[in-house]
C-alpha cells in the first residue's frame, strides 16, 4: 500500500509505470483539476503564512510525507527549502526526487521515521490523515511529526461536511470511488494535534460548506 495522495488496497505497490499512469491521469477531470489548483492556491498562502511568523528563520530542510510523486515540491522550493521526500512507495519516491526532492526515504510513519528529533524546519503531509481511520495510528503520526520538526508542521484532514459525504455516497453507488476516507467531527483533529504537543495556529478550508478537505498549521508547543 502506498500512503501517497493516491492510495491503492493492502498489498498493492506501484510500479515505475504505475506511478506515472498514476500521475497523468489523477488530476484529469474538470473537477479534480478544480480541486487541484485550489489546494495548491491554499498550501501556497499557509506556507507563505508560516515562512513569515518563523522568527528567527528556521534552517533544515522539509520532510514531505507522503511525498507521492512529488505534486508539491515546487511550492517548497519557491520558498528556497530542500524537501526530503518520504513514502510507502519507493517508486513513488523516486519519482518525486526527480522533481527535486534531495533525499528519497521509504517510510511508515505509523511505525516510526528513521530521523533523529528536530531534524526538519517542517513537516508537510499532505491527503494522508484521512486514510487513517483508527485513532492510535493518527496519534502516532503526530507524535513522529512532533518528535522530527523543530517547529512547523502542515497537515490536511478531512472534517465532515454534509454536501462532501453525500457527494462520496453517489460516487460509491456508481463504483467511481474506491476509497473509503475518514472525515472528523469538528474539534477531532484539534484536539489529537494539541495533545501530540502541537498549538493550532490556523485550519483553512479547500471550500468552505462544500468539501471536507482542510489544511492545518500547526507549530509545536515552546518552540
Amino acid at each position: 500500500m502506498s500512503f501517497s495522495d493516491g492510495r491503492r488496497s493492502p498489498g498493492s505497490a506501484f510500479t515505475e509505470m504505475g506511478v506515472r499512469d498514476y500521475e497523468r491521469r489523477r488530476y484529469r477531470g474538470i473537477d479534480q483539476r478544480i480541486v487541484h489548483a485550489r489546494e495548491k492556491r491554499l498550501i501556497r498562502s499557509v506556507l507563505k503564512r508560516m515562512e513569515a511568523r518563523t522568527e528567527p528563520p528556521q534552517s533544515g530542510p522539509v520532510l514531505d510525507l507522503p511525498c507521492g510523486y512529488g505534486r508539491f515540491t515546487g511550492l517548497w522550493r519557491e520558498l528556497g527549502r530542500e524537501v526530503v521526500d518520504a513514502d510507502l512507495s519507493f517508486e513513488m519516491v523516486r519519482r518525486a526526487g526527480e522533481k527535486g526532492g534531495r533525499l528519497g526515504v521509504v517510510a511508515d510513519a505509523t511505525q516510526g521515521l528513521p530521523f533523529r528529533g528536530e531534524t526538519f524546519a517542517a513537516v508537510f503531509s499532505v491527503r494522508f490523515f484521512h486514510h487513517l481511520r483508527d485513532p492510535r495510528d493518527r496519534a502516532a503520526v503526530l507524535s513522529e511529526f512532533h518528535r522530527v520538526t523543530k517547529v512547523w508542521a502542515v497537515i490536511s484532514f478531512y472534517r465532515k461536511a454534509g454536501l462532501h459525504r453525500a457527494q462520496r455516497r453517489l460516487r460509491r453507488l456508481f463504483h467511481k470511488s474506491g476509497t473509503n476516507i475518514q472525515m472528523t467531527e469538528p474539534g477531532v483533529f484539534e484536539c489529537e494535534a494539541e495533545a501530540a504537543g502541537f498549538e493550532v495556529v490556523r485550519v483553512s478550508p479547500l471550500v468552505r460548506g462544500l468539501h471536507a478537505y482542510h489544511l492545518a498549521l500547526l507549530r509545536k508547543k515552546g518552540a
